[in-house]
């Protein structure tokens, strides 16, 4: 019998490497490659903050595992992972259920010879009270599709209300990294379209943003000197942002924080901290620590087993001479792990050493909406090249397009660039439903 590879995860890495391993070692047969994911379709996550805003329709820029699995001679299982059983080498997937509450996919095992788990992060409320209850999270479609309801929600009746000469919305965003800087951004580019499209009972100025950062600065994981124009735009756009404010307590009204201060808000979304999901944690025994991440070796193996990989924001990677730090949850860490996985399980097979990973840092990149983009580009050659405007949104929009180029492939990724182009012209430029 062929080699079982069984990765559970969809995300961008977990897509990738199923692709990759289909292309080379489903369509041979050499290896039956099957992807786990609780959702039928894909989205690159760094996309949610558009999705929320209304910027990017998601039913357009969308993946559907069953049509990539057919196209890429993978196999793909509907599910959701909630236990492993190492000495049989098999894991269970709970029931799905429909809408209706109705069994859609009964709980099943499924066995393995080489397990990978790529089930990325989750955000990480830290226990704060009421946080949970009254924050919209941004780490599913469903979460960003729920936030834009919302907003325009706001927007219909304040349109609708005659006697209202006007009104205001107040959006509170914790945590001042690249989700809750960009969300910012592109919610002020929303506040701009809505009132182009004659939902102007709200004004852009009265969309009242703040980003809130118990840090003392915005970015606090990328370099200074970029996240300091960042700030500065941020602020000419009228983004009102607080560092070093913790957050407390929220409520339904808004967010307390720690040295007494209120933040009216009646939108709040919850962009500080990761952790990995909790089912992670004591997996049949698999070594993990604080935030439910699996603890790995330089080869991705888990500590405890060398037929268990992990990798993403749900592994913890030792990262050499770095003082004992683990390689960063970014998404360029997770496509540098793909590819090395993707020859990594061939030599497995063949009975081969694997190679140990090592993170190589490329740079970082922010888009403020279609206001301007900042970052860093790094390379052998050229050390630290500072980017910001133009150049900067022009390369931090190949992020997406090499991510489709992975996935896709040359051809119909430019055919997806053109396709776009067209849509551009003929759709409004924020989705109004």
């Amino acid at each position: 019998m062929s080699h079982r590879i069984v990765i559970v995860g969809g995300g961008a890495g977990g897509l990738e490497l199923a692709t990759r391993l289909g292309r080379k070692l489903g369509k041979s047969g050499a290896a039956r490659i099957i992807l786990v994911d609780a959702n039928l379709t894909h989205i690159w996550k760094p996309l949610l903050h558009e999705v929320a805003a209304g910027s990017l329709n998601s039913s357009e820029d969308e993946l559907n595992y069953v049509a990539q699995a057919k196209w890429n001679h993978f196999e793909f299982q509907l599910g959701r992972m909630s236990g492993l059983d190492r000495a049989g080498k098999s894991i269970t997937l709970a029931a799905t259920l429909d809408d209706d509450g109705q069994v859609l996919m009964p709980e099943r095992r499924i066995a393995y010879d080489s397990l990978v788990i790529a089930v990325g992060s989750t955000t990480n409320d830290f226990g704060t009270p009421g946080a949970a209850e009254h924050c919209i999270f941004l780490d599913t479609r469903a979460q960003a599709e729920r936030f834009h309801r919302r907003m325009l929600s706001h927007y219909l009746r304040a349109h609708a209300n005659e006697s209202e000469a006007g009104g205001q919305i107040d959006i509170a965003i914790v945590g001042a990294g690249a989700t809750g800087v960009e969300l910012a951004a592109e919610l002020h580019h929303a506040a701009k379209q809505l009132a182009a499209y004659g939902l102007n009972r709200i004004r852009p100025e009265d969309m009242r943003i703040t980003l809130i950062e118990a840090g003392p600065r915005v970015l606090p994981a990328l370099p200074e000197r970029i996240a300091r124009p960042v700030h500065k735009t941020l602020e000419k756009l009228g983004v009102t942002v607080l560092t070093g404010a913790a957050v407390s307590e929220v409520t339904a009204d808004g967010l307390k924080t720690a040295d007494g201060n209120f933040i009216p808000a009646s939108l709040k979304v919850w962009a500080a901290g990761i952790r990995a999901p909790g089912f992670l944690k004591d997996l049949d025994g698999l070594e993990s620590n604080r935030i439910n991440q699996l603890q790995v070796r330089p080869t991705l193996q888990t500590t405890l087993d060398d037929d268990v990989f992990a990798f993403g924001d749900c592994a913890a990677c030792p990262q050499p001479d770095s003082d004992g730090r683990n390689v960063p949850p970014r998404a360029q860490a997770a496509h540098q792990q793909a590819s090395l996985l993707a020859k990594s399980l061939r030599l497995k097979i063949s009975g081969q050493a694997l190679p140990e990973y090592r993170y190589r840092d490329y740079g970082s990149l922010i888009s403020l909406s279609s206001f301007s983009a900042v970052g860093n580009l790094m390379g052998n050659l050229t050390g630290s090249v500072m980017l910001e405007g133009w150049l900067a949104r022009v390369f931090y929009v190949s992020l997406y397009r090499m991510h489709q180029m992975a996935l896709y492939g040359t051809l119909r990724t430019l055919l997806l660039m053109l396709s776009d182009r067209i849509g551009r012209s003929t759709e409004p430029r924020l989705k109004l439903h």
